[in-house]
């Protein structure tokens, strides 16, 4: 996979959920993975971020964040408040670089949307991207709401010739409703993409042996996991 973005269609749908599991997928393949989180929002000094939560239930990655800022707010926008330098799209595509050359697989986990602002410029994780050739996976929500943000998200993609990896629901409900249901077979027609796995809701919370030996099953094989999109939109069909 090489280097891999990966982004939401919105903020707190499940994307370090979605990166952990990828990153276990892909040490249980063999690969050597790092993990970069350009900029971590919300989170005060000596306090674990998400690159540390994605190792702490994958395992053995190399965990890489650029900066820290207090404020849950955009990096952009935390960064100022802050005081602080902000993180433009060299400097990530920089740091993702240097690790890809020394690791199987980088993923970059963003904050927030595709378009988030990181710096003052208006540079957005879109841009890192595109400067180190990195492939998305676009991390969605299930239910109602969430074909049309994948679908700007989509657009906001192919107008920046960036490849879309494919979607995974970052966390699929225990009980779906008939929206989540239904859009297992839209999600993947409105992006243009396929559809590469579901997490389900709360898995975060596993102890990070059974989450390693379990996050296979989550993802399609493309991802290093055996999940197939048909099979399980058969039996959610039929009652789960």
């Amino acid at each position: 996979m090489a280097i891999v973005v990966v982004s939401g269609t919105g903020t707190e749908i499940g994307k370090t959920v979605v990166t952990a599991a990828v990153a276990a997928a892909s040490l249980a393949q063999g690969l050597s993975v790092a993990v970069l989180k350009p900029a971590q929002t919300g989170v005060l000094d000596g306090e674990p971020g998400d690159a540390a939560e994605v190792a702490r239930l994958a395992g053995e990655v190399t965990a890489v964040e650029l900066a820290r800022y207090p404020d849950p707010l955009a990096p952009a926008t935390a960064a100022r408040r802050a005081g602080l330098p902000a993180i433009g799209p060299a400097d990530i595509a920089e740091a993702a670089a240097k690790l890809s050359a020394v690791h199987d697989v980088v993923l970059v986990e963003g904050a927030g949307g595709l378009l988030v602002r990181y710096d003052e410029e208006g540079a957005t994780l879109a841009d890192a991207a595109r400067l180190v050739g990195a492939r998305v996976l676009l991390v969605a929500p299930a239910g109602l709401g969430t074909l049309n943000s994948a679908a700007l998200t989509a657009e906001a993609l192919a107008a920046r010739d960036l490849n879309c990896l494919g979607l995974i629901i970052g966390s699929w409900p225990e009980a779906p409703d008939l929206a989540a249901l239904c859009n297992l077979a839209d999600l993947p027609d409105v992006a243009d993409a396929p559809l590469l796995g579901a997490i389900p809701a709360g898995v975060g919370s596993l102890e990070p042996s059974r989450f390693r030996a379990a996050a296979p099953e989550w993802l399609a094989p493309q991802l290093g996991g055996t999940w197939d999109a048909a099979a399980f939109a058969t039996r959610w069909a039929a009652g789960g």
